[in-house]
């Protein structure tokens, strides 16, 4: 049994150590960090209006010559990452290093919003490409208000 998660209930598919995984459209082990990326997506679609059809998990990403993947890639309706989000199991702190590894794939990607969460904690940065700033924001962004808030 996994534990609780600082986000709103989600009815996720499991078969034994397995879940339903709607973007890879198949089951996956269930990890600790598989749980979160799980209930990530479930919040982002059902809370922050994010359409389903627009992310991918297990996005690649090629960082100074290495292939690297991040969880969780939001794209516009032009096919452009909008969104990068960063999931990590519970146990894991969430620090500057963790911040830093999500930021590098979103300046590869150039996407505006970058999301780190462990399911418990959860951090929400736009990012600036021509001034080169990282803005914290409050709260996650609705799709809306994100389109608002990179114009």
């Amino acid at each position: 049994m996994h534990q609780p998660l600082n986000l709103p209930p989600a009815h996720l598919k499991q078969k034994g150590d397995q879940i339903w995984d709607p973007l890879r459209r198949k089951y996956i082990k269930c990890t600790p960090e598989e749980w979160v990326r799980q209930h990530f997506i479930s919040f982002l679609v059902s809370e922050k209006n994010y359409p389903l059809g627009r992310m991918v998990s297990e996005y690649k990403v090629v960082y100074n010559g290495m292939n690297k993947r991040c969880d969780i890639a939001i794209f516009d309706e032009n096919s452009l990452p909008l969104v990068i989000v960063e999931c990590k199991a519970p146990h894991i702190k969430i620090t500057e290093d963790t911040f830093y590894q999500v930021a590098k794939y979103a300046h590869v990607l150039k996407a505006p919003l970058l999301i780190l969460t462990n399911g418990l904690t959860h951090y929400a940065a736009l990012v600036d490409p021509i001034e080169g700033r990282i803005t914290y924001l409050e709260e996650i962004p609705l799709k809306e208000e994100l389109e608002n808030l990179i114009g």
